[in-house]
């Protein structure tokens, strides 16, 4: 079977378990040791995969690493297994010890749910402080997929991983400079475009006003790639739905159950119109299809539709001549990305 076919079972067989598993034992034997397993790693062969992995530190005797993956009878991978419901930032130095006594080259710590990959990027022989990889099987993404798959027995180069993995700890490093210094620019950071800028002495006169002027022209530049996503997005899910067919979704009431994200997606549109009229005006009627955000109780006056009912979740909002515009949306809170053209909608509403 495909690997992006089995690690997505996985994940669903994840979901579907984990109410049910009470112990650090369970989560072994009904997480960890399938998701092993998927990797393509005997679980039961002890010469591939070695459970309570015997690793002395210093006077320390019997100390065991809950499992060891072997190449040619040597460690090459360290596993320290948690309960599911375990928060890994806690448990970190204990895998640590263990890797800096064998000669594994990469170490896991999970819980059955997060996996996080470790190696000694930055002094042979002892372990990272903070994880080169972390994968989540309840967010799953088709690059996550692509980078574990590099851990597959049949698969695995550790010279490859190893590249893979610095370039992810040192784009992530950047990363969180960038972020930092887009919130909270540095005096040096502020410099070196300063100095593009003008010929004035830096003075901390001029370097606060310049810091100000970054500031604005982060700010815009984020703004201005969040709208054209945003954009693109409009563009690749414009959907026209006639008005017999919203006649058939209401006639059906049968099948109608609101649920809690509807609710909630109508008090986040309900929320940022209160800015331009009385939140009293703006009802909501249930369909079996779709979920209607009104104007005044008014059917003719739809301010929005929420179609929650599938997998991928949609917007839509009213076009000319009984038509609308669907646009996809990852989760709830997408909706305050359109609160310009909600307060749009119902300020031509309240117009007429």
């Amino acid at each position: 079977m495909d690997f992006q076919i089995e690690i997505k079972e996985l994940a669903e067989r994840v979901a579907k378990l984990k109410p049910n598993i009470l112990t650090e034992e369970s989560t072994k034997h009904s997480l960890i040791m399938p998701f092993l397993k998927t990797l393509g790693y005997d679980v039961f062969d002890p010469t591939v995969v070695v459970p309570e992995f015997t690793a002395d530190i210093g006077h320390k005797k019997g100390e065991k690493v809950d499992y060891a993956i072997l190449n040619d009878g040597k460690p090459i991978i360290l596993i320290e297994a948690k309960h599911h419901t375990a928060n890994l930032d806690n448990h970190n130095s204990q895998l640590l010890r263990y890797y800096t006594v064998t000669e594994a080259k990469f170490g896991i710590l999970t819980n059955g749910i997060e996996y996080r990959f470790f190696t000694d990027l930055d002094i042979v022989n002892k372990m990272d402080d903070k994880p080169f990889l972390t994968i989540n099987l309840e967010s799953l993404k088709d690059k996550h997929i692509k980078d574990l798959e590099q851990f597959a027995k049949d698969s695995m180069n550790i010279d490859q991983i190893l590249s893979m993995a610095g370039r992810k700890k040192y784009v992530s490093e950047l990363q969180s400079i960038f972020k930092k210094e887009i919130k909270d620019p540095s005096d040096d950071f502020v410099k070196f475009f300063a100095k593009k800028m003008t010929d004035k002495m830096l003075t901390q006169t001029v370097v606060e006003e310049y810091k100000t002027l970054c500031k604005l022209a982060f700010s815009d530049i984020v703004n201005e790639l969040v709208s054209d996503k945003i954009s693109s997005l409009q563009a690749g899910f414009i959907a026209e739905v006639s008005s017999a067919e919203e006649e058939q979704q209401q006639d059906d009431k049968n099948t109608i159950v609101t649920t809690e994200e509807e609710l909630e997606g109508y008090y986040i549109v309900k929320s940022m119109l209160g800015e331009v009229c009385p939140i009293a005006d703006i009802t909501y009627r249930d369909n079996a299809s779709y979920f209607n955000v009104l104007y005044k109780n008014n059917s003719w006056k739809w301010i929005c539709r929420l179609h929650f009912n599938s997998k991928q979740k949609y917007i839509s909002f009213p076009l000319e001549d009984k038509k609308e515009e669907k646009i996809a949306i990852s989760k709830v809170e997408d909706i305050y990305s359109f609160r310009d053209r909600l307060k749009e909608i119902v300020t031509k509403y309240t117009s007429n």
